[in-house]
């Protein structure tokens, strides 16, 4: 295991700031002295191969400080090996009905930090984006959210609607908790996202995803930092999601004169 000196860990805690890695709190890496070569890389900058845009130099840095995955350590194991990622896409349904379904797989599958996607209701040139990344593709996205998050963290799903102000929009309210694999690893207070997917209108399928979130990145910084800071300087953890009974909607069948 690397080890990180307090600057470093400072500039890894901002990874928080975002479930796919945002880390503008960090930017006061960029005045430090420190040199690369003082730390050696848990895998070099040739293995990240499923992000398409660093747009700021502190997240193309804190990148090479990610643990390994199995498969990068020349382990023969796929991770996500269990996921068709050429599987035929959903047919069109309305945006309830697909919220309904978006809602059933999240609840169960968690897919916002285990990376266990369901390809067939995204489009091909799906994007996500935020402020310090920009993936393409549903397999890159799952990849990258499955080597970024520890395997006991939490995505709970606390509602998956149409958005009433936003055409075209499925609104997903989630709470997330548990850590991320960067340098010796740092817990995550539980707070809560909010991820838009914008629905195309024509194919009916996701092309883009876009997350928020209900604290500051300076919150999710401090107690990621200073866990005893939490509850006093900064918020409390979010209350624990009350458990739900999410059925898969129903798929609608016609009857030919057969009752």
């Amino acid at each position: 295991m690397v080890s990180l000196s307090p600057i470093i860990v400072v500039a890894a805690a901002a990874c928080l700031l975002s479930p796919c890695s945002s880390f503008q709190a960090a930017q006061t890496i960029r005045t430090s002295t420190l040199s690369r070569q003082q730390y050696t890389p848990l895998f070099s900058k040739d293995e990240m191969s499923n992000v398409d845009e660093y747009r700021n130099g502190v997240t193309e840095f804190l990148s090479n400080f990610m643990q390994r995955t199995p498969e990068e350590a020349g382990e023969n194991v796929d991770p996500l090996g269990n996921i068709d990622f050429s599987a035929p896409k959903v047919g069109k349904m309305t945006l309830e009905k697909l919220a309904a379904s978006l809602d059933a797989e999240l609840y169960e599958k968690e897919w916002f930090v285990t990376g266990n996607v369901n390809p067939k209701y995204f489009d091909d040139d799906f994007q996500f984006q935020d402020p310090d990344v920009k993936l393409t593709g549903i397999e890159d996205y799952a990849r990258g959210v499955k080597k970024l998050f520890r395997q006991d963290s939490r995505a709970e799903i606390i509602s998956c609607v149409v958005n009433t102000t936003i055409p075209n929009t499925i609104t997903v309210t989630w709470r997330l908790s548990g850590g991320v694999n960067i340098g010796p690893g740092l817990d995550i207070k539980p707070y809560i996202c909010y991820t838009d997917f914008t629905v195309d209108e024509v194919s009916g399928l996701v092309v883009f995803q876009e997350d928020r979130f209900d604290i500051p990145g300076w919150d999710i910084l401090l107690s990621a930092l200073f866990p005893f800071l939490i509850g006093k300087i900064t918020a409390p953890p979010a209350p624990p999601v009350e458990p739900r009974v999410v059925k898969m909607p129903v798929e609608e069948k016609k009857l030919f004169g057969i009752f």
